[in-house]
C-alpha cells in the first residue's frame, strides 16, 4: 500500500529535524572556529619571530581530530596546519584506509614554528582545548610524544592520562577515543620511521570501520 501525503511528511519529519539542529550546530561551530583562528593569528603571547601562527584545517565538526606537535616551514607559509608533506602524507594514508577526509580536522599543538618550546607550550595548549571543545570530535590522533607529553600535563577534568602505546586505541573522555603514533613530520624522510607511523595510524581505518556511522 502506497503511504499518503500526510504519512509522507510525518515519516520525513525527523529526518528534517535533524539535518536542522546539524545545520546551525555546523553554523555555529564555524562561527566559533573563526573567532578562534582570528585570535590566533594575531596572538603575541609569546616572543615569535617574523613567521604567523598557523591556524587549524578541516571540517568544524570532524569525527577525525589530528594533533601535532608544531608547523613546518610549509605550513608557516601558508599559516594552515598539515599543508605541504605532512598533510599530503596524511591523506594518502587515509585514503588507503577508505577514511573519508572530509570527516577530519587538523591542527598543531604548539601554533608557532620560530617560537621558545617552553613558551609556546605555556601559552599554547589553550588553544587546541577550544578547538577540541569545538569540534566535539570521535577521536584525536595524537602525533609524537612531545605532543602526548603536552595532552596529558594540561588535560582538563573528564579527560584521561593517556598512554605512549602507538596504534592502541584508548578512551580519552566518554565520547571521545585517542590513538597514539608517531610525529608524521618526523616519519617522512626514513623508511624505518615511516612503517612505525603506518602501523600505528591504519588502525585509524579499522576504528573508522567499527564506528557506527551516527
Amino acid at each position: 500500500m502506497e503511504a499518503g501525503p500526510s504519512e509522507i511528511v510525518k515519516d520525513s519529519t525527523p529526518l528534517t529535524e535533524a539535518n536542522e539542529i546539524y545545520r546551525k550546530l555546523e553554523e555555529r561551530a564555524i562561527a566559533e572556529s573563526n573567532d578562534l583562528n582570528h585570535r590566533v593569528a594575531h596572538c603575541r603571547k609569546c616572543s615569535r619571530g617574523e613567521f604567523l601562527p598557523t591556524v587549524g584545517s578541516g571540517h568544524p565538526l570532524a569525527d577525525i581530530f589530528l594533533l601535532k606537535y608544531q608547523p613546518r616551514y610549509l605550513e608557516v607559509t601558508e599559516g594552515v596546519a598539515f599543508f605541504g608533506r605532512s598533510g599530503t602524507a596524511v591523506l594518502k594514508s587515509m585514503e588507503r584506509l577508505s577514511v573519508n577526509p572530509l570527516l577530519v580536522y587538523g591542527t598543531n599543538l604548539v601554533k608557532c614554528h620560530d617560537v621558545d618550546p617552553e613558551e609556546g607550550e605555556k601559552n599554547c595548549p589553550a588553544y587546541w582545548l577550544e578547538e577540541f571543545q569545538i569540534t566535539q570530535p570521535r577521536i584525536v590522533v595524537v602525533m609524537g610524544k612531545q605532543a602526548l607529553g603536552v595532552v596529558n600535563r594540561d588535560r582538563v577534568a573528564g579527560m584521561a592520562e593517556l598512554a605512549w602505546d602507538p596504534g592502541a586505541l584508548q578512551d580519552f573522555t566518554a565520547f571521545c577515543k585517542v590513538l597514539v603514533t608517531p610525529d608524521i613530520d618526523d616519519a617522512l624522510d626514513e623508511e624505518k620511521a615511516k612503517g612505525e607511523f603506518w602501523k600505528a595510524f591504519r588502525n585509524l581505518g579499522e576504528w573508522f570501520r567499527d564506528e557506527p556511522p551516527y
